[in-house]
């Protein structure tokens, strides 16, 4: 049993209900600074930033975006990367009743164009680099203003320097420079009355898994309840926690358990500019001790096959949640081990803002390995049957999540039929197949769409997953239906495998492996090994890429 000393200050239940400010965003930003006036809010690259200088940097990126002819409704969009600029921006547009857009700093031209055309931004702030990209939109998008900003800017340096007469870039031409801006505009927002229940603070635009990307739209209620619910059930200290901030802001994941939780209970985050980059995380982990981690599967997974891990201490880390794709129980297992603290696995979607379901943290005795685990406060959940979604299912019958609870959002942006597809007298349909037990804990077996049909007989990829995990050799892994003359469908496993055993291993071996621990059909038809798999920048592995690729291969002559 591992050392948990911290638990026993823990209340031994998570209130079922609990009391959401009716306050913007913008205004907990203020209030979290009135309170932690000098205490650190972000440190990123070898600066920081104070609660009280963020706030005013917000109230400046505010004043600047009004004397822009921004108005409360007008959407601002973000390209960047997890820099502070980013919180400056996101809560400045906040503080003035803008709609925030987020993009990808992966994105290329197509995938920007197609948000920043959808959600008819009026003005984009991007990283330096990016600007190209931008430039290249100039004919299909409607921008009336671009900021950039370079990662090296010290953004603590701009409230003590003096104002400048022009804040045009001289780097990126036709854009302004961001630090020159808020050096430029020093005074506080002009006063905007937001109603946090009606008033949208965010467009986020989902994967486009199933199509073109759709933006959910979140109000300031929304993000905020859902902010309350996550720190109340990681037992968030206020004005105590580090939170190591690896997750990319620009996703609701991110954005709502690293930057909204931590910031609404005045916690000092650590950005990390590239979730990729282990050797940083490890760093930022050395350097300032963070009690709170939230992050994917595959960030855990490379930090427990990182071949000096041993040589850092991780110990300072209590409470770690993954969320966005399945979590191993191997991994999980690992990684607790490592730093003697607590990853528990969640679940979310865009449209919940996004979380929904998360483990106990202080029940040890009702751990339940693979679960995505119990609906947190205020949060409903059942499944229902996949025809109709009208009926309700018993305890242990497979059928699809709907959720309703104060985080789900209104609709999607400009698309009406899609929002009643999605919301149902209430009720979230979430699209994925899920069980749950006889003590309310739910187990997700997978997307509808990735349901294997072997000769009628269904088969569930994360069940495959997990088993090809408990291989030694397994370090990623990855299960699609692929098309089959004989049986409709077949099981294929995409395999990336640890390093010291490349060229070692067979797919027979594999092969044998999981038809020792599951049922033969279940087993993989057909294993590929590659070098590494395809994801979103969240860690996410893209089984709808793996499914084309096959699709690809050209078939054997007869």
């Amino acid at each position: 049993m591992l050392e948990r000393p911290w638990l026993t200050s823990w209340p031994s239940k998570i209130p079922d209900s609990l009391e959401f400010p009716e306050i913007s965003l913008g205004e907990v930003l203020r209030r979290s600074a009135a309170k932690a006036r000098q205490q650190t809010a972000v440190w990123c690259q070898g600066t920081s930033l104070t609660y009280t200088e963020l706030d005013a940097l917000a109230d400046r990126f505010g004043a600047t975006l009004q004397s822009f002819g921004i108005v409360k409704g007008d959407r601002v969009a973000i390209y960047l990367p997890n820099l502070p600029q980013f919180v400056i921006a996101y809560y400045g547009a906040l503080k003035v009743g803008a709609v925030v857009v987020t993009a990808s700093p992966l994105y290329k031209e197509r995938e920007l164009a197609h948000i920043l055309v959808d959600s008819a931004a009026r003005v984009l702030t991007c990283w330096d680099k990016l600007y190209p990209i931008a430039q290249t939109l100039s004919d299909k998008v409607r921008l009336e203003h671009v900021i950039t900003t370079k990662a090296s800017d010290n953004f603590s340096e701009v409230l003590k320097a003096s104002k400048v007469l022009d804040a045009k870039s001289t780097d990126c031409s036709g854009a302004w420079d961001m630090k020159l801006l808020l050096t430029k505009h020093t005074g506080q927002t002009k006063a905007v009355e937001i109603e946090v229940r009606k008033d949208l603070a965010l467009l986020q635009y989902s994967g486009g898994t199933t199509g073109a990307p759709k933006g959910a739209m979140l109000t300031h209620y929304n993000l905020l309840a859902n902010a309350v619910q996550f720190a109340a059930w990681l037992y968030m200290n206020p004005g105590g926690e580090v939170h190591l901030s690896a997750l990319p802001f620009f996703h609701i994941y991110g954005m709502t358990t690293a930057m909204n939780a931590p910031i609404f209970t005045r916690s000092s985050m650590i950005l990390i500019p590239d979730a990729r980059d282990i050797n940083a995380i490890l760093q930022a982990i050395d350097t300032h001790k963070p009690t709170i981690f939230c992050g994917v599967p595959a960030m855990y997974i490379a930090l427990i096959n990182q071949p000096d891990i041993k040589k850092h201490d991780l110990r300072s880390i209590r409470v770690c949640v993954s969320g966005s794709s399945p979590l191993p129980v191997e991994v999980q297992r690992r990684f607790e081990e490592l730093t003697g603290g607590r990853l528990v696995e969640g679940y979310g979607l865009s449209e919940a803002s996004p979380v929904t379901h998360v483990n106990p943290l202080d029940d040890t005795s009702k751990n339940r390995p693979g679960s995505i685990g119990i609906p947190i406060s205020d949060t409903q959940a059942k499944i229902v049957d996949l025809e109709t979604g009208e009926r309700d299912l018993p305890v242990g019958t497979s059928g699809e999540l709907v959720i309703r609870g104060p985080q789900v959002m209104l609709g999607y942006w400009n698309n009406v039929a899609e929002t009643r597809m999605t919301i149902r007298d209430g009720w979230l349909f979430t699209g994925d197949i899920a069980t749950m037990d006889s003590d309310g804990y739910f187990r997700i077996v997978d997307r509808k769409k990735d349901m294997i049909n072997i000769s009628g007989l269904k088969v569930w990829p994360r069940e495959v997953e997990e088993v090809l995990y408990e291989h030694p050799a397994v370090k990623e892994a990855a299960v699609v239906a692929v098309p089959d003359a004989m049986s409709g469908e077949a099981v294929k496993a995409f395999i990336v495998l640890k390093e010291d055993y490349i060229g070692k291993v067979s797919s027979e071996e594999i092969s044998r492996f999981c038809k020792e621990k599951i049922a033969t059909y279940k087993a993989p038809k057909i294993i590929e090994f590659r070098e590494s798999l395809p994801k979103t920048p969240v860690g996410k592995i893209l089984r709808r890429e793996l499914r084309a690729e096959h699709s690809k291969i050209p078939k054997p002559s007869k």
